[in-house]
């Protein structure tokens, strides 16, 4: 195994190893973007839904620890438009991290297909210095073919993680709604 390491090192491109070392930095941050946000949305979850939960019982106002609370609190006079504006903020803060997981999980296969394609042309260049046989053709196309199978392994991660933090945002500005609702039709 060691040696198998060595001789991809060897053999590798810089550029192919540069692009394997990309994405890993990416499959590092990736992660750490997933579990930071996703851990601060479920302690966020967890407050709100007891705060409706405590609405929905009878209580005058949203939970002390509620997104909401902010505004209310802010406001002489609760109205939608003051809720509206905490909804929005809510809506910014809870979906922050998309955007770099949604990035991460477009361009990684095309940084892997790069690492890819110029290990392929790497190959093909020492084929034409050697007498190339279709083993060493197969060797060298099997190891380039490593870089599109990392972008792809790091792109399949960032989509799933996105489409996971994209469904606990959706759902934390839902119970969001619902308590400016319940706060709505107790003026009315």
């Amino acid at each position: 195994m060691t040696n198998n390491l060595i001789d991809f090192y060897l053999k590798s491109h810089p550029v192919t190893l540069g692009v394997l070392a990309l994405l890993s930095i990416y499959f590092v941050v990736l992660n750490w973007v997933f579990f930071y946000r996703l851990f601060s949305v479920n302690g966020w979850l967890l407050k709100e839904e007891n705060s409706l939960e405590s609405l929905l019982l009878g209580a005058s106002s949203v939970n002390e620890k509620s997104f909401l609370n902010n505004f209310i609190k802010t406001s002489s006079n609760v109205s939608k438009e003051v809720l509206d504006l905490g909804m929005l903020a809510a809506t910014r803060e809870a979906t922050k991290g998309l955007s770099i997981l949604s990035v991460f999980a477009s361009t990684t296969p095309f940084i892997g297909l790069f690492g890819t394609v110029v290990s392929i042309l790497d190959t093909f260049t020492h084929i034409g210095q050697t007498t190339g046989s279709m083993s060493i053709i197969a060797s060298g196309v099997s190891d380039a073919l490593i870089a599109t199978a990392t972008g792809i392994f790091v792109a399949v991660f960032a989509y799933t993680y996105h489409q996971i933090l994209k469904r606990k945002s959706f759902e934390l500005v839902s119970f969001l709604q619902m308590q400016s609702e319940a706060i709505l039709a107790r003026k009315a």
